[in-house]
């Protein structure tokens, strides 16, 4: 039996391709092994959104053709998408296929087993309209299963690569969707992570749909769906009628990942960003009556291009005073390709990670604060795995709906179920929690 193994590098998006394209080759008759172990196939799944992406990408490509010389080399994903050249030109590198077609990778492996000549698969994205049907029943990881809803972004910021690499903005079927949940809820996942490249932007390229009605549609259809969870969406795509469905729904968790990269007007227009810091504070105070208790987590771009001393500030003081749950910070990096890059007054690396360790200390600070408001309180946790640190083996991790990452005693019969939790020493990066109880399964939602 043939065997393949995978690499996958970047966002969450790639890991969930990675999983669908395993579908594939599992439907061909495929096993798949550890990716340090001797294969047949070997699937890069790339990722091009810093170059650094870039250049660890390769690197991964080299360790594969270095540890079978003899087995065929496939590369997908971002970077394949933008630079297939670059791809070609490493000696050993057999199939590329970038961020579309991925069906045909089996038969560009078949051809090049028969042909012995590289094959370049990668067509130009920017035509493509059509969402691609990948089908992912089942994960690796048994406790959260996301669901790919969308592909592309049409925003162009001056920082990003993106749609370049991913094309436009192009919606899921809201069919498919629903029936992929369905099948994951029967394959007995509690939460689906509904995820994209711009999830939020779900429906802006159809005429009769959006995201407000599918998520009324997924708590309405898919029996047995406990907890949805948005992986990120902008601002601007929080709308009313958004927030509305949001306050009404029992399943949409109260933690939201809002996009705000910076928190300066002059910073959020060199980057081409398509709102103010007045009308994310107005989102944000609307969201907040609707959801009490609501975890807002969010990206920060530090070190932009001609960032000052005073917008940092204006960022330090916006992300203070809104009260996020927690941040991810990065240092601005420059991506070849983008308007950024090519910018005047670059800042210096120095006061980049000066600035980064001050919002990191501010964002520990704050997930320790808005953590403390939930000590005492019992909440609905699911069991992920074991803690690592924990020599007696009894506690496992997992995390609320509001995103609180808890330490607790359970067992293997919890994983993936809903327990409720009682948090007894909320801290941070985890809090402590004591076993309440397992939740019931409804007697109604038994067929």
């Amino acid at each position: 039996m043939a065997t393949v193994a995978f690499h996958t590098l970047g966002c969450k998006v790639n890991h969930y391709e990675t999983e669908a394209i395993w579908q594939l080759f599992k439907s061909n008759g495929y096993e798949r092994v550890e990716y340090d172990h001797s294969s047949d196939v070997y699937v890069i799944n790339t990722c091009t959104v810093t170059n650094t992406g870039d250049k660890k990408s390769r690197q991964v490509i080299r360790r594969a053709i270095r540890k079978n010389p003899d087995a065929v080399i496939c590369v997908t994903g971002c970077y394949a998408q933008t630079s297939p050249a670059e791809i070609m030109a490493i000696p050993g590198v057999d199939v590329v296929v970038g961020t579309q077609d991925r069906t045909k990778m089996i038969d560009y492996i078949e051809q090049y087993k028969n042909e012995r000549t590289p094959i370049n698969g990668v067509t130009n994205i920017m035509k493509n309209r059509v969402y691609e049907e990948l089908d992912v029943p089942a994960f690796t990881d048994r406790t959260r299963a996301s669901l790919k809803i969308q592909e592309g972004c049409n925003n162009f910021c001056t920082f990003c690569i993106i749609p370049w690499a991913r094309g436009l903005m192009r919606s899921r079927d809201p069919k498919e969707v629903l029936h992929q949940a369905q099948q994951l809820v029967d394959a007995g996942y509690k939460e689906i992570v509904l995820t994209g490249i711009h999830t939020g932007g779900y429906g802006e390229d159809m005429k009769d749909y959006n995201l407000a009605m599918l998520l009324t549609d997924l708590e309405k259809e898919v029996k047995g769906l406990k907890r949805i969870r948005i992986s990120s969406i902008e601002a601007s795509q929080l709308t009313d009628e958004v927030i509305d469905v949001i306050d009404r729904s029992n399943m949409v968790v109260r933690h939201l990942h809002i996009p705000l990269q910076s928190g300066s007007n002059t910073v959020l227009k060199r980057m081409r960003r398509k709102y103010t810091m007045e009308f994310f504070a107005e989102r944000l105070e609307k969201l907040k009556k609707a959801l009490p208790g609501l975890a807002v987590t969010s990206d920060v771009i530090v070190g932009f291009p001609g960032e000052t001393e005073e917008e940092f500030m204006e960022t330090f003081n916006f992300i203070n005073d809104q009260k996020f749950s927690e941040l991810h910070v990065f240092p601005y990096s420059k991506r070849t390709g983008t308007p950024a890059a090519r910018m005047d007054d670059q800042v210096e690396e120095e006061t980049k990670n000066e600035r980064v360790h001050r919002l990191i200390e501010l964002s520990n600070q704050l997930a320790k604060e808005y953590a403390s408001h939930f000590e005492n309180e019992i909440l609905e946790v699911i069991p992920e795995e074991k803690f690592k640190e924990d020599a007696s083996g009894k506690l496992y991790v997992g995390y609320t709906d509001n995103y609180l990452k808890v330490i607790f005693p359970a067992n293997e019969e919890m994983v993936g179920k809903l327990v409720k939790v009682k948090i007894s020493e909320a801290g941070y990066p985890y809090n402590k929690g004591e076993f309440v109880r397992v939740m019931e399964p409804v007697p109604s939602l038994i067929n």
